[in-house]
């Protein structure tokens, strides 16, 4: 008897290192029930804050957990969330206590607004703390309705400046600051109106990179006109200014973080966005190249890479394009100061990785995208700002934009010769890869200050394990639990009653006569 029980406990013990034991499976908690008609306004809230904030710039997980936060924070524990690039979708199946509400809304792209991003996270965090809902609803109004934080004329001058920044972290003279500061102002303007004329972003660009090539191109003439002051000027310094712009509002950090997170939609259309916006540019830049060699003021190519200029040069670029970035972006002054610090710690870790450990360009710019997106993360909750607005800002410095142009040129003015063109794809190549270490870096210091910012938060925010090692379809899974429960207006079940015998059936099942009729009559 003893060693058949002996036995057992080997089995037993055998089976448990193979086997997981549904015994110690964690027990379902108690679910109120939530009033039909407070269910419906709960969710419809809950919805429209989730769309403003996809609308203007959120990451899918981010704008998921706080359609999630408001739920819950309401007592509706059992919500679903669906959040593609275009629309959002909550729906509750009411626990069999009531027909499913299920609500969706179109979400109209209205542009970055990382203010008003700021503005509605607070609102969330609030509803979270226990306010009202009749006082959420209001709020979030009254938040919807604020316009962008600057005026058009003072965006455009921010443009302007971001290009200088960028000319002057190539140690360019006074004249190549002068051009690329007007060619960006030209850019700007004319995308803000022809945005205002409802003219797609696509030829938008195009019309930005025909703009940035023709300013070059005439500078490159008048040099070799030999008019002054514009001999011997690094005419090629304009373009890459130009480019820096008119990436800065490509949401690469986002679409990447999508793709990771799992919402693959989201990730698919805003990829496509960024796709469009680039081969915009891409198509301008190579129209404006082509047409000036057709007119025979085509823009030489440079022989060796841009060189930067003096490292105190590049920490200041660094510094005013990242506080432009905000600015552009509508971010307010402790967006704009955080922004401006990592864009800094951007740039010197970058610089630290390149120079001292002698790491390729698309590694250290992984590096410093990796330092800043972590060191923002943690401080996006510490300040209650958004971490996606800070590490987009800090980022945009390191955009590869001389390279890119380099490259362009070199497919343009290649001709019939191959070596010539392979070398310029090799560095259209390499810019990829830069854009690529960015996105890739930004993204995994986001994902890697998740357990610091539960940390340093009132919330609890858990990624749950994925249950084999190859991820199947569907979002990372997340769960939320709120640090302290609030009241919940509720309302009991129904006790079951049996109806007696010979009752009238229901009017849905009872069959058809036609003396229904004449007794309505």
């Amino acid at each position: 008897m003893g060693r058949e029980h002996h036995a057992r406990r080997v089995f037993e013990g055998v089976k448990r290192a193979f086997v997981t034991d549904p015994a110690k499976r964690r027990m379902t908690e108690a679910i109120p029930i939530v009033d039909d008609a407070l269910a419906y306004r709960i969710i419809d809230l809950a919805m429209r804050i989730g769309a403003a904030m996809l609308s203007i710039g959120a990451s899918a997980r981010e704008v998921a957990q706080a359609t999630l936060r408001i739920t819950r924070a309401f007592g509706l524990k059992k919500a679903h969330v669906d959040v593609t690039f275009t629309s959002i979708t909550v729906s509750d199946h009411r626990d069999g206590a009531g027909q499913p509400v299920t609500l969706m809304q179109v979400v109209q792209s209205i542009g970055a607004d990382h203010q008003k991003l700021q503005r509605l996270q607070a609102l969330v965090d609030q509803i979270e703390r226990g306010m009202e809902l009749h006082d959420a609803v209001t709020e979030f109004h009254r938040i919807r309705r604020i316009p962008f934080m600057y005026r058009e004329a003072i965006v455009v001058l921010v443009s302007s400046l971001l290009a200088v920044a960028v000319a002057l972290m190539f140690n360019a003279g006074w004249v190549v600051l002068l051009s690329a500061g007007f060619a960006a102002l030209v850019v700007a303007a004319a995308q803000m109106g022809l945005g205002r004329a409802r003219v797609p972003v696509f030829f938008s660009q195009i019309v930005g990179g025909i703009v940035l090539t023709a300013v070059t191109a005439l500078i490159a003439w008048l040099g070799r006109m030999g008019v002054e002051p514009f001999v011997d000027v690094r005419a090629n310094l304009v373009v890459p200014a130009g480019i820096v712009l008119m990436l800065a509002g490509v949401a690469v950090v986002g679409a990447a973080q999508d793709a990771i997170d799992g919402f693959s939609l989201t990730a698919t259309g805003r990829i496509l966005d960024l796709t469009i916006m680039t081969m915009g540019l891409v198509v301008g830049i190579l129209v404006g190249l082509q047409v000036a060699e057709s007119l025979g003021v085509g823009i030489p190519v440079p022989s060796d890479a841009v060189t930067m200029g003096p490292w105190i040069f590049q920490l200041v670029g660094a510094l005013v394009i990242a506080s432009a970035v905000a600015i552009i972006n509508g971010g307010g002054p402790r967006i704009i100061g955080v922004s401006t610090v990592l864009g800094a710690l951007a740039w010197m870790g970058s610089f630290a990785f390149e120079r001292l450990v002698d790491l390729p360009t698309a590694a250290g710019a992984f590096g410093g995208a990796l330092l800043a997106s972590l060191v923002g993360s943690v401080l996006a909750v510490k300040l209650h700002v958004p971490s996606v607005a800070v590490t987009t800002a800090a980022i945009i410095p390191l955009v590869p934009g001389a390279a890119l142009f380099r490259a362009l040129l070199g497919i343009v003015q290649s001709g019939s010769e191959a070596d010539h063109l392979l070398i310029a794809f090799g560095g259209l190549l390499d810019v990829i890869m830069i854009g690529i270490a960015l996105a890739a870096g930004a993204t995994l210091g986001i994902f890697l200050g998740a357990p610091l910012r539960v940390r340093l938060s009132d919330r609890k925010v858990r990624f749950l394990p994925a249950a084999r090692p190859t991820s199947g379809a569907g979002t990372a899974p997340l769960e939320i639990v709120p640090a302290e429960p609030r009241e919940i207006p509720t309302e009991p079940l129904p006790d079951p009653v049996a109806e007696p015998a010979g009752a009238e059936e229901p009017p849905i099942t009872r069959p058809f006569d036609v003396s229904d009729l004449r007794d309505e009559r």
